[in-house]
């Protein structure tokens, strides 16, 4: 279940461009962890082989699906674990709160999951006397200031360490002006820390889901998952159908890229793996579609269901960088998210594909070998095509098609380019041209390249 959307990623990237200080740092930040990246990955002479690796035991999940989660089914019900299909978001939170109310629980823990952010499942229990804390604490964070996530990795990276200080000075009674970031963690861990004692009822969302053993794996680096898991008595896991990995030795794989991907770390501080309920306990796990399928049946873009959600493309994507998470308008945001999104509604996010330079580096970072940047440009078409993009984009591209359609075409149009940005360039430095709102327009060139290469050409000393 997307953000509710009123306006599209340009005019929301445009309010977050406006505290320039703000994006400058955002930007710094992000970047700063794509280089922790490539360090760590290059730290390993085998790294390309085990992006090759993960990628080809996805492809092979891919091409399985329906086989791996009988199995996984099949192994989950022999560990003594409950098994839940949902087809749709709601059918997801409809389970869970049919399980807490059988239970009489009212209040419950929830480790981070973008799935249940998906499927809009805090708001849906709150509507029905439930209460629900996000231990995360980036994501308690957002909860507090009742913003969605703006990464998928770093839900707050958005936010000044003010901020936040100023959050928690009116939910939890800090001093005022405290900003400093280790005691403002001390007062969200022992504030949690009751949270966690005090409830009956825990979930988590799954990073990794073995059908040979029935088992799943939550990567944490706060031990959020653990606690709540360990200290409840009934303990739900919610799993989109892609995260399903064939055999328990395939988890190396995949656990030397995620952390590296992710944050530079050589590993999670926790890799929790979850198999059987203890006594006294109860196990849940709810095996969500949520349109997974519909993507599965697209063969230009079924590749994005091999994401596992390292937020890598985040990191490195300029545009991301400097418009930030929450102009997505969508749970998850970035080039994987503008790849996803128009899969689940293609009307509502057909902005998202377009907010992209196409540079690849979304690609080439990426652990698991998705063609993103191929499949931003490839939504583009489908989305022109089936009538989604604004008329003005359209009768664009329109006019670029035909204006690309021949050498003296494009040339005709570069000659009188050049002759209103030399004469009259309030044609191009104007409101109206999006490009000007944040640039200086450069200054028409006096010709085109083909006649300074025509021109070189004929004085080259022969």
């Amino acid at each position: 279940m997307s953000q509710p959307k009123t306006k599209d990623h340009a005019a929301l990237a445009e309010a977050f461009i406006k505290d320039e200080e703000r994006v400058d740092w955002h930007d710094g930040a992000l970047w700063y962890i794509r280089e922790k990246r490539d360090i760590a990955s290059k730290a390993i002479p085998e790294w390309e082989e085990l992006r090759e690796a993960a990628s080809q035991i996805k492809s092979n999940v891919i091409s399985n699906l329906h086989k791996y989660l009988l199995q996984f089914e099949a192994n989950l019900k022999k560990n003594g674990i409950v098994v839940h299909w949902a087809d749709t978001p709601e059918e997801h939170n409809e389970i869970v709160y049919a399980i807490l109310k059988a239970k009489e629980i009212t209040q419950m823990v929830k480790s981070k999951s973008m799935l249940t952010e998906e499927c809009g499942l805090n708001e849906y229990l709150e509507e029905r006397g439930i209460g629900v804390i996000n231990s995360d604490l980036g994501e308690y964070i957002q909860q507090i200031d009742n913003e969605p996530p703006s990464h998928i990795v770093l839900p707050c990276i958005h936010k000044r360490k003010e901020e936040i200080g100023e959050l928690f000075h009116e939910h939890l009674g800090t001093e005022k002006g405290l900003s400093d970031p280790t005691q403002l963690t001390r007062v969200a861990r022992k504030h949690l820390r009751n949270v966690f004692m005090t409830r009956r009822a825990a979930l988590t969302g799954v990073n990794f889901a073995v059908a040979e053993t029935g088992e799943y794996v939550v990567c944490t680096n706060e031990g959020n998952a653990d606690m709540g898991a360990h200290l409840s008595e009934v303990q739900i896991a919610s799993m989109g159908l892609e995260k399903i990995i064939p055999q328990k030795k395939h988890l190396g794989v995949f656990l030397r890229l995620l952390a590296r991907s992710a944050t530079g770390q050589p590993i999670t501080i926790y890799s929790s793996h979850y198999k059987k309920p203890r006594q006294g306990q109860e196990m849940h796990l709810i095996l969500v579609n949520a349109g997974r399928t519909r993507q599965l049946g697209r063969p230009d873009f079924q590749n994005s269901l091999k994401c596992i959600k390292c937020g890598a493309c985040m990191n490195t994507c300029p545009v991301y960088r400097k418009s930030g998470g929450l102009s997505y308008h969508n749970t998850i945001s970035g080039p994987i998210g503008a790849i996803l999104a128009p899969n689940l509604d293609m009307k509502r996010h057909a902005d998202l594909p377009f907010a992209s330079t196409l540079c690849g580096s979304c690609s080439n970072v990426c652990p698991v070998k998705i063609n993103i940047h191929d499949q931003l440009y490839k939504w583009r078409q489908v989305i022109v095509k089936e009538g989604h993009a604004t008329s003005t984009k359209a009768l664009g591209m329109k006019a670029m098609a035909w204006t690309l359609s021949s050498p003296e075409k494009l040339d005709k149009a570069g000659r009188a380019g050049r002759w209103f940005m030399q004469n009259i360039p309030v044609v191009v430095n104007n409101k109206l041209n999006p490009w000007y709102k944040q640039r200086d327009m450069p200054e028409g060139p006096k010709e085109s390249f083909s006649e300074w290469y025509i021109k070189n050409e004929k004085n080259k000393p022969k």
